[in-house]
């Protein structure tokens, strides 16, 4: 009997399928140990040792596999095809030659790029050693984040309140977002005309030329600066005759791109499904590991985190065949096509991500798939299928028009393209994102018949006023193909880094753009005063290339660190002598549009508008940063920063409390204040004073004496429940409006309806909650959002909604979903890695750990005996387990 080691249980339970009773596949949940979120765990004066740790979680699934090697003939690592895979394997290896269960038993390490009974038999019969310098490359990547994070971070954290974390790649990803802001707000508009004829040919057909010349002179873009020279040309046009000078009808070709990348996946499942980055990933993931398709369960498409850009040659064969089955003949191009990679090193798994049976089109899984699975796959299979097929044929027709008034000349184009063969577009056409220009000219209409030397007919000359607009603000998909290009990052880091911004709140996302707030910002803009060479792009990218090299093994990853560390603790120890002072001015400088936005009076913004004397500056305080006069305590002025540049009115107007009225119950003021929080109703004074934020969209100019009452007084009394006799009231809490019975929560669709819903409806939206699930320790029950399946050792895994937030429920066991994940979006990987990490968590005290949990913990992955590790600098943000997003 043969052990095999996968990471994902699903993956578990299929290959076990495939591979019969003679082997044995566990699962390793991901990584099985990682650096501990502490002080010292790399330490670059010991030459970068690097000390692992192993939750009690992962040490049981260790254990589960040490036992099961110890009566086995042999060991495959069989962890996912990339980079994070390859040190799954070398770290599931290092842990059982620590607990010399292997005895010489042979260990080899194997990949399939799908999970399909032939890929993984096909690997089987050709394995291999682990990969050292695609170890060493995440060994190196692993320790530059660490130092990166564990070092940096605390800078922020003592220089700049209420600051985050900063990250190799993270803060390059925030500082592009931040870069798009400030180019939007330094943009001055512009104006220009476009001139334009509609003309009818002597057949009478219609169409639209545009004006490209005046005067023996060619019009640039936008070179109609203003309505007078529009005017001009106008009248030009209305005078003159026109005559066709020549037609030119010439074929193009247009060729189908490769299949998809990570990247390019996620970047069209954000402009034609509106994906966010991790939801392609998760639900990729899925089709990835495999759907019960008829009682077998399949893997639909190749492995998802790759940049390469070619199909395997059995691949081609197969999308070949397909083409003429479901196309025709004369959609297959002569020769097979096959593409090459623009990515500076295309390592990880090496095959495009395709389908794994081009003969199973959507059309034949759709019974199998939910909503989103079946738009992903149609997504995939479209564009690799569209790669093998033949171009389409397009006729683009220029038309060359004079118009003569009078001996003054001005010369037209009108442009149509017409689709002779459509070619691959019968399978997949790309889709721009917002603020894409097209520059096939498809968007071009049709011509009608036109004629050279022949006069045409004006109808009506079109003059319209245009102004320049900004750059637009980064979507996922713009940010992650920016990334691309600049070389920052890679395939496996792109969802991560995103999700991280957002968790961080260094950036919000609205219409599917990223806003970047106001902390996000600040940090951006104190990285590049004084950590520039750290957020540059060239610097990264070249990293990025450095950790490529030693994949293919041209570069030590030792000297690539200590080269690195050099340098950047030279630049860490020079911030300790740097004064708040100092990082106040520099961010009043590199934040002036945000810090200091124009008066509507035409002031000056650095001058206090309170006190007419007092200099506005950005002031640090516990929870972050804000504007303060300089004159404080005697002009107390503050307002928050805003992501949209504040409002200097309505800091000014809460400058000073505003009266609203009396309490008639307590006898106590009511007041409108403002605070580093945003503004907010008071009921009395001191320390007792009763405080209530206003909610979201409540506007502090339009809070009256009724509001400030209606929000003083909550939570409001609805009143009892027809059955139970307990009273139902309403509120707004962390998570939003909600209603309270009987110790139970029940949301509310917005705020309006805190102050407005009676007991009917209350009662209503309490039973359709309760209906939802069934009730649990005297609250109203948490409703179950979706069902994932059931565990490998039997029981409904779900996704319900608690009253602290989403949870995973199996059994008697609930583990909280990590902040800012979808729960609609949740895998049952990502839910059996929760549960077990949950489970496995110890009830005793660490004095109580049992000696062998502590050996577990203290792992490391040198053979060395090292003395207690100094401890670095910083406390580290949160650990995280594996995720490859």
């Amino acid at each position: 009997m043969n052990v095999v080691v996968v990471e994902s249980p699903a993956k578990a339970k299929t290959i076990n399928k495939y591979l019969g009773s003679g082997y044995k596949v566990l699962a390793s949940f991901g990584h099985v140990r990682d650096l501990p979120a502490k002080d010292g765990s790399v330490l670059p004066d010991q030459d970068f040792e690097m000390l692992w740790e192993v939750d009690g979680a992962s040490a049981k699934r260790i254990k589960d596999i040490a036992d099961a090697v110890k009566s086995s003939d042999g060991l495959f690592l069989a962890t996912d095809p990339d980079r994070e895979g390859e040190a799954i394997s070398w770290h599931v290896l290092d842990m059982l030659n620590k607990k010399r269960v292997l005895n010489g038993k042979t260990v080899k390490r194997v990949v399939f790029n799908a999970i399909t009974k032939k890929a993984v038999l096909d690997a089987m019969a050709d394995p291999r050693d682990i990969d050292v310098p695609l170890v060493d490359a995440y060994l190196a990547r692993r320790a530059l984040d660490y130092l990166v994070g564990f070092n940096l971070s605390p800078v922020l954290w003592r220089k700049l309140p209420g600051a985050r974390s900063a990250g190799r790649v993270q803060s390059v990803a925030l500082r592009l977002v931040c870069d798009r802001e400030s180019e939007i707000e330094r943009f001055i508009s512009e104006e220009y005309w476009n001139l334009s004829a509609l003309l009818k040919t002597p057949r009478g057909d219609e169409f639209e030329a545009k004006l490209v010349a005046a005067n023996g002179k060619r019009l640039q873009p936008r070179s109609i600066a203003n309505g007078e020279e529009a005017g001009k040309l106008k009248a030009l046009l209305e005078g003159a005759t026109y005559v066709v000078d020549t037609v030119e009808a010439k074929p193009v070709k247009r060729n189908p791109g490769p299949p998809f990348t990570t990247s390019t996946l996620q970047q069209a499942a954000s402009s034609k499904l509106g994906f966010s980055a991790s939801r392609t990933m998760q639900v990729a993931q899925k089709l990835y590991e495999g759907v019960d398709i008829g009682g077998e369960t399949v893997g639909l498409i190749t492995y998802m985190r790759t940049d390469g850009v070619q199909m395997a040659p059995e691949a081609i064969d197969a999308a070949r065949s397909a083409i003429v089955d479901q196309f025709g003949q004369r959609y297959l191009p002569e020769k097979a096509r096959f593409y090459s990679t623009k990515a500076k090193n295309a390592q990880e798994a090496h095959e495009a991500i395709r389908p794994t049976d081009f003969n199973r089109s959507p059309d034949r899984v759709r019974q199998f798939l939910d909503a989103d699975q079946l738009r992903l796959y149609d997504l995939v299979w479209k564009r690799g299928i569209a790669s093998q097929m033949a171009s389409a044929e397009i006729e683009r027709t220029t038309a060359e028009i004079t118009a003569d008034n009078k001996g003054e000349k001005a010369g037209l184009r009108a442009v149509g393209s017409v689709i002779r063969f459509d070619g691959f577009i019968a399978a997949y056409t790309d889709q721009k994102e917002d603020g894409e220009q097209s520059d096939d000219g498809d968007e071009d209409g049709r011509l009608p018949e036109i004629n050279a030397r022949e006069n045409l007919a004006k109808q009506k000359i079109n003059s319209t006023q245009h102004f320049t607009e900004p750059p637009p603000r980064y979507s996922e998909a713009s940010l992650i193909k920016k990334m691309e290009e600049l070389g920052i990052g890679r395939p496996s880091t792109y969802a991560a880094t995103l999700a991280t911004l957002r968790d961080r709140e260094y950036v919000t996302i609205d219409k599917r753009k990223l806003i970047p707030q106001a902390k996000g910002r600040l940090v951006t803009a104190f990285l590049e005063s004084f950590f520039t060479k750290y957020v540059e792009y060239d610097f990264t990218a070249d990293l990025e290339e450095k950790l490529d090299r030693i994949s293919a093994g041209e570069l030590n990853w030792k000297q690539v660190l200590r080269d690195f560390w050099k340098d950047f603790f030279s630049q860490i120890e020079d911030t300790k002598e740097l004064r708040v002072t100092n990082v106040l001015d520099s961010l009043n400088e590199a934040l002036a549009p945000l810090v200091f936005p124009k008066r509507e009076d035409g002031g000056d913004p650095r001058i206090c508008q309170v006190c007419g004397t007092g200099n506005l500056s950005l002031k640090l305080g516990k929870y972050g940063a804000f504007v303060g006069c300089s004159n404080y305590p005697e002009c107390n002025y503050t307002r928050q920063l805003s992501s949209e540049g504040g409002s200097e009115a309505e800091g000014v107007a809460l400058n000073e409390p505003k009266n609203l009225g009396t309490d008639p119950v307590t006898g106590e003021e009511l007041t409108l204040r403002s605070g580093r929080f945003g503004p907010y109703i008071q009921r009395g004074d001191g320390k007792e004073a009763k405080r209530s934020s206003l909610p979201k969209g409540w506007k502090p100019e339009d809070i009256d004496y009724e509001k400030a009452m209606a929000l003083i007084s909550l939570p409001r009394d609805i009143g009892k429940h027809p059955e139970t006799g307990k009273m139902i009231s309403s509120g707004i809490g962390r998570y939003g409006p909600f209603l309270l019975h009987d110790g139970g929560y029940a949301n509310l669709e917005s705020v309006e309806d805190v102050f407005s819903i009676g007991l009917n409806r209350a009662v209503t939206v309490i039973a359709d909650k309760a209906s939802k699930g069934p009730a649990g320790r005297g609250r109203t029950a948490a409703a179950a959002l979706k069902e994932l399946g059931d565990h490998p050792d039997g029981g409904a895994i779900t996704v319900r909604d608690g009253k602290y937030g989403p949870y995973v429920n199996w059994g008697k066991v609930n583990a909280t979903l990590p902040k800012g994940t979808d729960p609609q979006a949740l895998t049952v990987e990502e839910a059996l890695a929760l549960i077990a990490a949950k489970a496995g968590k110890a009830p005793a005290s660490k004095s109580k750990a049992k000696p062998k949990a502590k050996a577990a913990a203290a792992e490391t992955k040198t053979t060395k005996t090292a003395a207690k590790p100094k401890a670095a600098k910083a406390k580290a943000p949160a650990k995280t387990k594996k995720s490859k997003e």
